[in-house]
Order: C-alpha cells, then structure tokens, then sequence
C-alpha cells in the first residue's frame, strides 16, 4: 500500500509570530518551574501585552497566576480604571500595593521634587516577599534603555531583591536558569525581544484594548524641558509656564508627576504605528523625567530592586 502524504504547511512565520511563540513558551517554562509567579500589571501597553500574552499561553485554562501593581498614588485616574477593569475581565486576583501607606507611617519620605515613581522600589520588594512570590513577570524590553539591554530574559535577584549585572546568567539556545535559593526571585521578561514598534504591530493585529491615553486627546497641558504636562494635582504648572489646549498623545503611563506628553493627532492604531515607525527616541527617553536625572538612572533603580 502506498502511505499516505502528510501535509506540511511551510508558510513562512512572521517576525510577530516568532516574538509570540517565544514569549508564550516563556511564560510556559516559569509556570511550569516556579512555584509562585506572578505579574506586574501597571495598566501600560507592556504589561497588558505580556498579560494577553498569557491569556493565549493557557487558554481555555485560567491563568494560573496573579496581577501585582505598585500604585504610587500618582497614577492617572484613567489607569488606574483600566486596571480594575482589566483584572475582572479575565477573572484574576490584582494585588496592589501602595507607596501612600509607606508614606502614612515612616517608612518613606516624599521627595523634593514631589515624584514618586522611584518610591516604588520598598513596597516592590516588600509585596514580593510577604506574597512568597518566586517569579516576578516584566513588560520590560531592551530598546527601552540601555540598562534594560544588560538584562535578559531572566534575572536573579537576591534576597534584597537586587541586581547585580556581574551575576547575570547566560541564556544559550533559549535555555532559561531559574534557579535560585529561598529568600531569592527571578524577575522574567516575556517580551524583551520586542521593540515598541513590534508591541503597536502585536496589540494591532490581536485588536488589544487599551487605555485612551495612548491615543491623542485634547488636553489641558503646559510645556516642561521639552514634554507636555497634563495639569493636575501632581504636576501644576510654574507662574511662568501657560497652560494650553492641545491635542497630545502618552507613549508611556507612569506617575503624573513624572510623564510627560507628546503632541500628537495620532488618534488610532494605523496612525500610532506610522508614528513609531518613525520616531528615533525611546518613549521614556523622550517623556520619563525620572530617567533624566543622570545617564545611569536606570541602572542604578534596578540594581536597588527597580523594575
């Protein structure tokens, strides 16, 4: 008898089709290893990538895992909804931990400046700990920063939740080291691989939803050291800056106090991705203050337990 032919589709994957296979075979491995992972979910593209991402990973199983978010009180109300949202949707626990309430009793002091996105850090590693969690999912990506590129997928941190770059693991043949001691955990970065052209073309084609912010708005704003700031309790404007109406997009969503705008009429997701593919800076180098105060400020915040 003559065996019968197998079919073979040799369409040619995609770049985005590679990029998810890689992150979904990720988050696999550490559910599969690690005896508590869980997500930090800020309700920015990233982490709702890396969230989808899972939801795709497991399905139709529920994600075995849960949302953690470090709100500094100076969060975007439309955000902060978002997240709530986003958390009942797929039916998961969020876990939030406040740096208010390091504030209230002493263990944190406010900044001269009035930021708070470097106030993070303490509770971060404090809801590690107290959760027992051993795995730690990031929206991190390597264009991002310079310091973010030191990384790699996984990375050790010590029972202060550290990183030292020195310590950094090979990862040969997309093999992943997890192992680590009690007191230790591992902070995985699903999408590392992507650029923030690669994250706009994915949310594109799986039709993610996202908070408006991303797209442009008018808004009450004022210009700063080259960004435009959203008037507001965290960050009103100087006597001498004047506050217009404008039409701005976010192409990040950190704390108030700290995130600028960028003038934009890009309003929709074709239009955001004609305008990334174009641009020649960093969302956070172009509108994180935070990341503007040295060269190393990155670095130096991951090294004390930063993202």
């Amino acid at each position: 008898m003559r065996a019968a032919r197998m079919s073979i589709d040799h369409t040619p994957l995609s770049t985005l089709d590679v990029l998810e296979s890689e992150a979904i075979h990720i988050i696999r491995e550490v559910a599969a290893e690690f005896e508590k992972p869980v997500l930090l979910f800020s309700g920015g593209k990233d982490s709702v990538t890396v969230l989808h991402l899972a939801a795709k990973a497991f399905w139709p199983a529920k994600i075995p895992f849960g949302l953690l978010h470090v709100d500094t009180g100076h969060n975007f109300p439309e955000i902060l909804k978002f997240r709530d949202e986003t958390a009942a949707r797929y039916g998961i626990d969020l876990s939030v931990a406040r740096v208010q309430d390091y504030i209230d009793d002493g263990r944190l002091r406010e900044r001269a400046d009035g930021t708070r996105n470097t106030l993070q850090t303490q509770p971060l590693i404090d809801a590690i700990a107290e959760g027992g969690f051993d795995a730690v999912f990031g929206g991190a990506r390597r264009d991002e920063d310079k310091a973010r590129a030191k990384e790699r997928i996984f990375s050790l941190r010590d029972e202060f939740g550290q990183w030292d770059p020195s310590n950094q693991r090979p990862e040969l043949w997309n093999l992943y080291n997890g192992r680590h001691v009690n007191g230790e955990h591992v902070r995985v970065f699903p999408i590392s691989n992507f650029t923030e052209l690669d994250v706009w073309s994915y949310i594109a084609r799986e039709n993610i939803s996202l908070p408006h912010l991303y797209y442009a708005h008018e808004r009450e704003v004022f210009q700063r050291d080259g960004m435009w700031w959203s008037t507001g309790e965290f960050s009103a404007p100087r006597p001498d800056e004047s506050v217009i109406r404008k039409s701005v997009r976010y192409r990040t969503v950190g704390d108030m106090s700290c995130t600028g705008a960028v003038e934009s009429d890009a309003d929709d997701i074709s239009s955001v991705l004609a305008e990334v593919a174009v641009t020649t800076v960093t969302e956070r180098g172009a509108t994180r203050a935070d990341d503007r105060i040295s060269a190393a400020a990155m670095e130096d915040r991951k090294k004390d337990g930063y993202f």
